[in-house]
């Protein structure tokens, strides 16, 4: 057992039944009231998004998820799937469960899969990784003024702004967590 006042963002904890990753947390102190804690959480087995508000000392049963790597393999339009990189097993997940991950997967990548008494909950990615650009718009010449960037596309369809000297071919390292250029990769 937890109290709310420990959780933060990305913990997960269990109540009726359900499973909740919070989203935002927020502590509330009201001038002679009690404490309040407002959570924005996320169930993970329906994806659903709510607020939920506690008093200060509530208790939740804290969860701990079990992790292990995962590759992926390829997508058939409605399931993504990977293989345990030990048992040889193959899990498919659905879109829902892999939310901000998409983006950034290519085939042969591996992940943590994060399971709570065998049911996938969700998976983790690298802190960093490489993509190849596909598309890069046109740099203007003489357009350098305030650290000017341009719109890539990456090979996974992900778009993002880079400094104007990155090009199609070349490959660039993302920041997993906001989706940022971070540098160009020889």
């Amino acid at each position: 057992m937890a109290e709310v006042q420990q959780l933060r963002r990305g913990n997960i904890y269990e109540e009726e039944n359900q499973l909740w990753r919070v989203l935002d947390y927020q502590h509330i102190k009201m001038a002679r009231g009690g404490a309040t804690i407002r959570l924005k959480v996320r169930n993970l087995r329906s994806g659903a998004t709510i607020e939920k508000t506690y008093n200060s000392g509530a208790r939740v049963e804290d969860i701990r998820l079990d992790s292990r790597a995962v590759e992926y393999l390829y997508t058939d339009g409605d399931l993504y799937h990977f293989m345990d990189t030990e048992s040889f097993e193959q899990v498919a997940l659905s879109e829902d469960t892999l939310e901000g991950v998409v983006q950034f997967l290519k085939d042969n990548t591996v992940v943590e899969l994060e399971t709570f008494e065998g049911e996938p909950i969700s998976v983790g990615l690298p802190t960093t990784i490489d993509l190849e650009v596909v598309w890069a718009e046109m740099a203007v010449a003489g357009d350098t003024a305030n650290s000017p960037t341009k719109e890539v596309e990456l090979e996974t369809g992900f778009r993002l702004n880079v400094p104007m000297f990155v090009k199609e071919g070349d490959t660039v390292r993302i920041d997993t967590r906001d989706g940022r250029y971070v540098t160009r990769v020889q």
